[in-house]
């Protein structure tokens, strides 16, 4: 149950003013059909974070428990000071005639790569090494924080303190490091 919630919450926080987050809200206002986005935005997080997942099980199978602990407060830390900056969302085209659904699989997936949350799904996989809560709650995180967006769009985000956001986010992150480092030194003989 840890792995489940940690995760989820590492990633519902991480995704606030995302470039992702940003992305739904585009695909909100261009479509205006938030079911097929709310499904393309599952799928398209259900491939991407079962691909970190495995990776980041197979690292943790090579590390120590403090190495590994150590690893993700570290992680967890950087993602404390990437998370002090925020995305933005470029202006490009507004898509070909592909439906909403198919849209944002593809749209979110490609996003998603390299992305704050398919890292911290990474280093949680490593660290908890049980695939089916991590990915679970990364992927019930992804949609918690992205379900309220495409819902209520632009008149929404309008209202969002990004900066507070993004400030209580890293703040999260520094803590969640710090528990973890100290786990890492609590492990060392």
């Amino acid at each position: 149950m840890e792995a489940f919630l940690v995760s989820l919450s590492t990633v519902a926080i991480a995704e606030m003013g995302d470039r992702t987050q940003l992305l739904s809200l585009m695909l909100a206002a261009h479509y205006r059909k938030p079911w097929p986005i709310l499904a393309g935005v599952l799928c398209a997080t259900l491939a991407n974070h079962i691909v970190a997942a495995l990776v980041g099980v197979r690292l943790g199978r090579f590390l120590t428990p403090a190495m590994l602990d150590a690893a993700v407060g570290v992680s967890m830390i950087g993602m404390a000071l990437w998370a002090l900056k925020p995305d933005t969302l470029q202006e490009g085209s507004r898509g070909g005639t592909a439906g909403a659904f198919v849209a944002t699989t593809v749209a979110f997936f490609i996003a998603e790569i390299g992305d704050k949350t398919q890292i911290a799904t990474v280093a949680l996989a490593a660290a908890y090494s049980n695939l089916a809560p991590v990915v679970a709650g990364t992927t019930a995180g992804m949609l918690l924080a992205n379900a309220p967006v495409v819902f209520l769009g632009k008149a929404f985000s309008d209202r969002l303190p990004l900066t507070a956001l993004h400030r209580v986010a890293s703040a999260l992150f520094l803590i969640l490091g710090a528990v973890f480092i100290y786990r890492a030194v609590h492990h060392s003989p």
